[in-house]
């Protein structure tokens, strides 16, 4: 294969002196898919940003189809045939398939080019879907379409506008099974027609299955390509991490105790009367976990916001040790041992302009040993926070950095050190290692299982099948806003088989379902 980009001798280093590449390379062939994997830091994400035009790197050169290139924002990158897929979709819910793939650049008629023209868009739409057998509507709004169905309008947008070599920033993030091999159908169906892929993920089982090669980046470096044919798992992994790492999640059986939370035909509706949770019931119990399966948008911000405090339910209860807590602050619900970590931490997990210290501190500083008479110990809350910088790994130089200076994977160990340090007794972990690396997500886990371990009911709410099996006691399924099926975790339950059931394929007898 010809060398269709080659990265040389990348750095970046910004105004504050936080340095992200250290003398990168990348050499990317015509027609391959190209892992990018790393731990959070590694700085994957800023080498993408200055391919795609975003940042411009401190030093060193891009050579593109073997002639040098300088990228001075996107629109350059998409003239040249790049393409960006981010982990975040970008799309206007309101707006139809052809409409969001064409925005910005829709075909013109007419005098001037005055007028717009939607015959010619939806044939061109169309042609499109069929050239790479994508399975779309052009008509449907984007707000009726499933996950999955949205990932594809990304791709079809970058295609549309002509990109040959594309990047995908962990496209698997938010699919069920059944939506990530159909993507990866979609994704070879590309690379047989000459297409590249660069594909960004922490999903090594991915990485396996999807790349011809794989460069791994640690500390801003480049470490090392590889053949994925010729390598596993565990040499990539002590690669990115710098030690061998536990792919299985050791856990004990342990009988559970008894209920700590129960949710009692619990019903939220929106402004438009539109049920987003409906009837749902289900118990947790001391020393188990509960994993909430499906796919996202299906009630499960819903379930996580009403038990919290964020949102209120139009019926039903929420029984927190045979107390029903609906209808209770937020700060109240906080302050009765009960662990939240929200599925986003950057706008409800952390405090970005307080430092990481303030961010650990924020549920203990009121307890009697961080206080001497009216007056806070700032010396044993200095170090308590230390304690648990240091325990969860906290990248950072100090107590006293912001919390929003840090990288996605050590915001994500501060909000988790935060709720570990309450020692809940009830734990309500949603997406607990979204975007966090493999070192990373075996410690979080294993946090999680250690709770478990003392006597805490954790609800676990995750769109990684993978982590809901290996971790879960038992399984509930939403679909559409109803718990649809709970499921006891045995090795003859695949990830197959709840797919099934977050699609709406399989449902579980209600009367089973409410008693569990």
């Amino acid at each position: 294969m010809s060398v269709l980009l080659e990265m040389k001798n990348i750095h970046k280093v910004y105004p504050n002196g936080t340095v992200a590449n250290r003398g990168v390379n990348l050499v990317v062939h015509e027609g391959e898919i190209h892992a990018l994997v790393g731990e959070n830091g590694a700085g994957k994400s800023t080498l993408m940003k200055i391919l795609f035009g975003l940042e411009a790197p401190t030093e060193g050169e891009i050579l593109y189809k073997g002639e040098k290139v300088r990228f001075n924002g996107p629109r350059d990158a998409i003239g040249q045939g790049l393409g960006m897929v981010h982990q975040h979709f970008m799309l206007a819910p309101s707006l139809t398939v052809s409409e969001n793939i064409v925005l910005g650049d829709e075909p013109r008629r007419g005098f001037l080019n005055l007028f717009r023209d939607r015959k010619k868009e939806i044939e061109e739409i169309e042609e499109l879907i069929r050239k790479f057998g994508l399975k779309l509507s052009p008509e449907a709004s984007v707000e009726s379409i499933s996950v999955g169905q949205k990932q594809r309008v990304e791709i079809l947008k970058v295609l549309y506008r002509g990109a040959k070599l594309i990047i995908l920033d962990e496209p698997t993030a938010v699919l069920t099974p059944q939506e990530t091999d159909e993507l990866f159908d979609s994704i070879k169906s590309l690379v047989d027609q000459n297409y590249t892929i660069i594909f960004i993920t922490h999903k090594l089982r991915e990485v396996m299955e999807i790349s011809d090669r794989i460069t791994v980046l640690k500390a801003g470096k480049t470490i090392q390509t590889l053949i994925t044919k010729d390598t596993n798992q565990e040499e990539i992994s002590r690669l990115m991490v710098g030690r061998d790492v536990l792919f299985r999640v050791e856990k004990e059986e342990k009988a559970p105790e008894d209920t700590i939370l129960e949710l009692r035909d619990v019903t939220v509706t929106d402004d438009k009367g539109l049920k987003l949770l409906n009837n749902v019931s289900m118990k947790v119990r001391g020393g188990e976990i509960v994993g909430i399966a499906g796919v996202e948008g299906n009630g499960q911000k819903e379930l996580v916001e009403v038990i919290t405090g964020l949102a209120s339910a139009s019926s039903g209860q929420v029984i927190y040790f045979n107390e029903n807590i609906l209808g209770k602050s937020i700060g109240e619900i906080r302050s009765m041992k009960i662990g939240h970590i929200p599925e986003d931490r950057q706008t409800t997990g952390a405090c970005l302009t307080s430092t990481i210290e303030e961010n650990i501190i924020l549920d203990v500083y009121n307890d009697p040993q961080f206080r001497t008479g009216p007056f806070l110990n700032k010396k044993k809350l200095k170090e308590f926070a230390r304690k648990y910088i240091k325990m969860f790994d906290v990248r950072t130089d100090s107590e006293e950095a912001l919390a929003g200076s840090l990288s996605g994977g050590n915001l994500q160990k501060v909000v988790i050190a935060r709720e570990m340090a309450k020692n809940p007794k009830l734990l309500i972990a949603s997406q607990p290692t979204r975007g966090v690396d493999i070192g990373a997500i075996e410690f979080i886990h294993q946090e999680i299982i250690k709770k478990r371990d003392e006597g805490t009911a954790v609800l676990l709410v995750s769109a990684e099948l993978s982590e809901i099996i290996s971790l879960s006691d038992r399984i509930g399924v939403l679909y559409n806003g109803e718990l649809v099926a709970i499921l006891d975790n045995t090795e003859e339950l695949t990830e197959q088989e709840i797919g099934y059931y977050m699609l709406g394929i399989k449902r579980q007898d209600q009367e089973v379902a409410a008693h569990e």
